[in-house]
């Protein structure tokens, strides 16, 4: 019976012509169903058209809403083209997450909760933004002052300012031998020398700093204990403790980058085995989303106030408005929501990454949004890179992790979050065609 898919045409002009806008709510399939003269079986069939159409988007107690704009087709990946798949940047975003937060920032709408949120506020933020990120970080039970926590506009300027606080110019950080390639362009602005620092199959190896320390002295280390950006590796609980205990022993202050430590809740953070030693950072953009983000950092009490100037010297303050927004989220259940339907979404891309990467060299966490591929000969990363380009897909070489000299390994990075899931299969189904072939047959003009 077509019935149905004319009564979606109606609806589906009634978006494209604006009398229903992106965020609408339509009312129930009953109600529907009762205003249409129809059955409800008919009434379930057009919502789900309209959401088939990318139209709509529906949740589960909550409704089905307009959404902001329909889906883009998907790309053609047989052949070179405009269109650029992104797998550099990793931003996951869920399909029902607009909905999610919308409810909740609309709250914040009201003109006497809106005028609070609009004023300025320093990086203690508010009393009830420590309690909730202290909640958030409550990993494996254990769950860290409210009054050590700071905040910054987004994580790199959180990490900016430990940093700041605990090398001084000149001085020397210890660091993964592959890192997070921000930090990388951060300790040349602050003229901090970055110590490349072996790793294994459980992530930073303790030995390595207590031997970069005993060369020369070291100010402190930064690493990423849970889901390591690029290599997807995390530190068993055993690797944690035997580097808090390395940080006791040389009196070494840490940073700890925990971006993806809600994807690994069951573990605990470095910082809460080391509380005195380790400053411990996260944000929201990737629990919830880049455009709505706020940095925070656990500090140990004796650098509270450093780490307090270094972040109002670098013009680093939070957003009171996102601060509030994650108070309402945290109240409304929202951020564990989301925490949950990500890592269900990063379980989900990662089977399609093992799915259409089978027989490659491809380390991953079942429970990451990237992998890393050591590419086959006789391909280079460089090459491999440009071959992608052709095919419109962007990935990330090994060089762009690598610290100092070390002479970074014959891989790229896959970040699996930002492209739609049926994109991203198609992206990597060409990437895998393209490590079966070789380089003169696929870069030959």
């Amino acid at each position: 019976m077509d019935d149905y898919r004319k009564l979606a045409d109606e609806v589906a002009a009634d978006i494209a012509a604006g009398r229903l806008r992106p965020g609408d709510r339509l009312p129930p399939q009953r109600d529907f169903a009762r205003r249409r003269g129809i059955a409800g079986s008919t009434a379930a069939r057009v919502y789900a058209e309209l959401t088939r159409r990318g139209l709509t988007v529906g949740e589960v107690g909550r409704g089905t809403f307009v959404r902001a704009s329909a889906r883009r087709a998907g790309t053609v990946l047989a052949e070179p083209g405009a269109t650029r798949i992104d797998l550099e940047l990793n931003h996951p975003l869920l399909p029902e997450q607009a909905v999610l937060l919308g409810d909740g920032i609309r709250r914040l709408l009201r003109p006497d909760l809106l005028e609070a949120s609009l004023r300025p506020v320093g990086a203690a933020g508010t009393a009830d933004a420590r309690e909730v990120v202290a909640d958030l970080l409550a990993h494996a039970g254990r769950r860290p002052d409210p009054a050590r926590v700071l905040f910054a506009g987004n994580a790199r300027q959180a990490i900016a300012a430990a940093v700041a606080t605990l090398v001084p110019p000149g001085a020397r950080l210890g660091v993964e031998e592959l890192t997070y390639p921000v930090l990388k362009t951060m300790a040349t602005r602050l003229g901090v020398t970055l110590v490349p620092l072996a790793t294994d199959e459980a992530g930073l190896v303790p030995g390595a700093v207590e031997a970069a320390a005993r060369r020369a002295p070291l100010k402190a280390v930064y690493v990423q204990p849970t889901l390591h950006n690029p290599l997807s590796v995390t530190m068993p609980v055993e690797r944690r403790a035997e580097l808090a205990d390395v940080l006791a022993r040389l009196d070494l202050p840490a940073v700890e980058d925990g971006v993806w430590s809600f994807l690994r809740p069951e573990l605990p953070p470095l910082a809460a085995l080391a509380p005195d030693r380790v400053i411990g950072v996260d944000s929201l953009s990737k629990r919830v989303a880049p455009g709505l983000t706020v940095g925070f950092a656990v500090v140990p009490e004796a650098v509270v106030p450093a780490v307090t100037a270094a972040l109002h010297s670098g013009g680093w303050a939070p957003s009171r408005f996102a601060l509030d927004a994650a108070v309402r989220l945290a109240a409304d259940g929202v951020l564990d929501a989301l925490g949950r339907g990500k890592r269900r979404d990063a379980e989900a891309r990662q089977e399609i990454a093992a799915r259409r990467l089978g027989g490659f060299a491809v380390r991953a966490d079942p429970r990451s949004y990237y992998c890393w591929w050591e590419l086959p000969p006789p391909w280079r990363a460089d090459t491999f890179v440009a071959a992608a380009a052709r095919h419109g897909i962007g990935v990330t070489p090994a060089a762009a992790f690598a610290v100092g000299d070390y002479r970074a390994p014959n891989a790229v990075r896959l970040g699996l979050a930002s492209p739609p899931a049926e994109t991203l299969d198609a992206a990597l189904a060409t990437l895998a065609r393209l490590a079966r072939s070789s380089p003169d047959e696929v870069l030959a003009d």
